[in-house]
């Protein structure tokens, strides 16, 4: 501002008075019932002026202050609304979640209202009932710990699809797909009979070598779903959009794919470009993609733009599949699950050393973030010594890389202050915490490690500077619940585990806000309300800090939101994008179910 002041001052008047004129014509003010800016300097204001040009905020204060700066300005009183930064959801997976959570696929989650099997059971029946024959059908959602359900063979399904026609169900962790015997006939397989396990997956097999309906991991579960998926979702890109309103309905301005292929490039083009397009994206690239080291770019870099690479350690809690010290609890909730009782130690890692040295030895020296899924402590462990060894060969150690770890369920308060060390910031997963805590602490796990699971009070004390995600589609992309939960230490019931591990409003605010675009490097952008960054707000129905930390999604609502200065309006979004032609974005269902492999939470 300064710098602009000085400029002006060398001007002729006349070219001072039209340049005002200009600037005033284009300025707008917010006023609301209070403003939490999230700027430590000056956290709350009274109004906020923007350039409906720039897209960028002009002045943040007192409404005096504010109008006196711009006083031919539009204004805008939004009455009681209380204003906030967009909230940044720092690792999702916006076109992957539409298609299989929305319309036409089937979202069947315990916490979207299927808590037990036998309503996961009852949906499949109704819609097998009701849709035209031999129209495929895709559900996603099954939770075999929270649910409670057996293995889905073909058998089950095919008692559950009386119509004969091809089901697929995808489970919650993403590591398998569960399909009826409709399926098993479609696909190019002799006598029913899987081919060779493909490197990193495997099919089912019943004692005689047929299918029994069960693929394991992405290159199996690729053969059974790619042949579906087109026809199942005719209008993909449309379901990816359904997805981006449902995250900014939940008050989300920034968020990311985490795991991004190019097949996916024109359907951000296309939704970017729309003029109520509600998300800013940062894009990491799959580690494994043969072109994940190309640069990309799009036109408006600030809609869309590649950050990183996208790399994963372990598995998923859910499944037993996590690099972790401790072992699970023998009991019938984890038999029935089919949890493998460990601890697996470095046996659960996806890659050995090596393979991750050389991973890091290819990307590191292009500049890019580095992003690593990780949930157990020896994996998290591995990924420090993998990522110390980096930095130290490409001199990286003391500048602002910001390379990323995410998840970090089992992590211990140790490996935060190593790893902010290194200069190493982490992403962590209160869903986690929210939708199986109650099993985690006793059922899972012993109570030593249960509780304690997704340890964000250690991770604050540690400054890694955490963010919260919900990694859409696992969970719902919900902030208030999140910063609800995580401030109070409770799960979905109310119950309390690990009291230790509660923490700050404060510290829960800048996790969806400050923190969550300092890791998408988006900081100079985002995040917070100051002069210079990008008119992106939340409106709320109340201040959250001014009710009990445990009645903030009882009292506060999301009621809008604004990226660059305008109000989204999302219904013509999602109008925009169905009068889009379809056939250019076909593809769109393949390119997006590749990204599952790295799709483990």
């Amino acid at each position: 501002m300064k710098a602009r002041k000085s400029f002006l001052k060398a001007l002729p008047l006349l070219s001072i008075c039209c340049l005002s004129n200009v600037a005033l014509a284009e300025t707008q003010i917010l006023k609301a019932s209070t403003i939490i800016t999230m700027n430590e300097r000056s956290p709350r204001a009274e109004a906020v002026a923007f350039d409906t040009v720039s897209k960028k905020i002009t002045a943040v204060g007192s409404f005096a202050d504010v109008q006196a700066q711009s006083p031919q300005a539009k204004i805008t009183d939004l009455g009681s609304t209380v204003l906030m930064p967009g909230f940044v959801e720092p690792h999702s997976h916006p076109l992957l979640g539409g298609m299989v959570t929305q319309s036409p696929a089937y979202w069947v989650a315990p916490y979207v209202g299927y808590k037990t099997w036998d309503d996961v059971k009852a949906k499949i029946l109704k819609e097998d009932a009701a849709m035209p024959a031999r129209t495929p059908l895709i559900f996603n959602g099954v939770d075999r710990l929270l649910q409670q359900a057996p293995t889905p063979t073909n058998k089950i399904l095919d008692a559950l699809t009386p119509s004969g026609r091809p089901i697929l169900l995808l489970d919650n962790s993403g590591h398998a797909v569960y399909f009826n015997t409709a399926v098993i006939k479609g696909l190019p397989w002799a006598n029913g009979k899987p081919p060779k396990n493909p490197v990193g997956g495997s099919f089912g097999r019943n004692a005689d070598g047929t299918s029994n309906g069960v693929a394991n991991e992405v290159p199996a579960l690729m053969v059974v779903v790619a042949p579906l998926l087109g026809k199942a979702i005719p209008h993909p890109l449309l379901s990816g959009a359904k997805w981006y309103a449902y995250m900014a309905s939940f008050g989300i301005t920034s968020t990311s794919d985490m795991t991004y292929s190019s097949g996916e490039y024109k359907a951000y083009l296309a939704l970017a470009s729309l003029p109520d397009s509600p998300l800013r994206i940062n894009v990491y690239h799959m580690s494994t993609e043969p072109d994940a080291a190309k640069q990309v770019t799009w036109p408006d870099p600030g809609m869309v733009r590649k950050q990183g690479i996208k790399l994963w350690a372990d598995g998923t809690p859910w499944l037993g599949t996590v690099a972790q010290s401790f072992g699970y609890l023998d009991n019938q909730t984890t038999k029935r699950a089919q949890i493998i009782l460990g601890p697996l130690g470095e046996k659960g890692m996806n890659y050995t050393r090596l393979q991750l040295d050389q991973i890091l030895d290819q990307f590191a020296p292009l500049g890019y973030q580095m992003s690593f899924h990780c949930n157990g402590d020896v994996g998290f462990d591995v990924v420090m010594d993998a990522y110390e060894r980096a930095l130290n060969k490409y001199k990286l150690i003391g500048t602002d890389h910001r390379w990323r770890v995410e998840h970090l369920g089992a992590a211990q308060g140790d490996q935060f202050k190593r790893a902010a060390s290194l200069g190493v910031t982490v992403s962590m997963s209160p869903f986690q915490y929210i939708y199986w805590g109650d099993l985690l602490d006793g059922t899972m796990f012993e109570s030593s490690y249960g509780s304690q699971w997704e340890p964000l009070g250690d991770a604050f004390k540690s400054d890694v500077k955490p963010s919260f995600h919900n990694d859409g589609p696992v969970s719902p992309p919900n902030p208030l619940l999140n910063i609800q939960s995580m401030v109070t230490r409770t799960t979905i019931s109310g119950k309390v585990h690990g009291a230790n591990q509660a923490v700050s409003m404060n510290d829960a605010l800048k996790a969806v806000t400050v923190n969550g675009a300092y890791q998408l490097k988006r900081d100079k952008e985002v995040g917070s309300l100051e002069v210079g960054k990008y008119a992106d707000f939340v409106e709320l129905s109340g201040d959250l800090t001014a009710v009990k930390p445990i009645e903030i999604t009882e009292k506060v609502k999301v009621q809008g939101t604004w990226v660059g200065g305008k109000k989204i309006d999302l219904t013509k979004f999602i109008n925009e994008v169905t009068a889009m032609d379809p056939s250019s974005h076909q593809d769109l269902a393949k390119s997006s179910l590749s990204t599952w492999h790295g799709h483990m939470r």
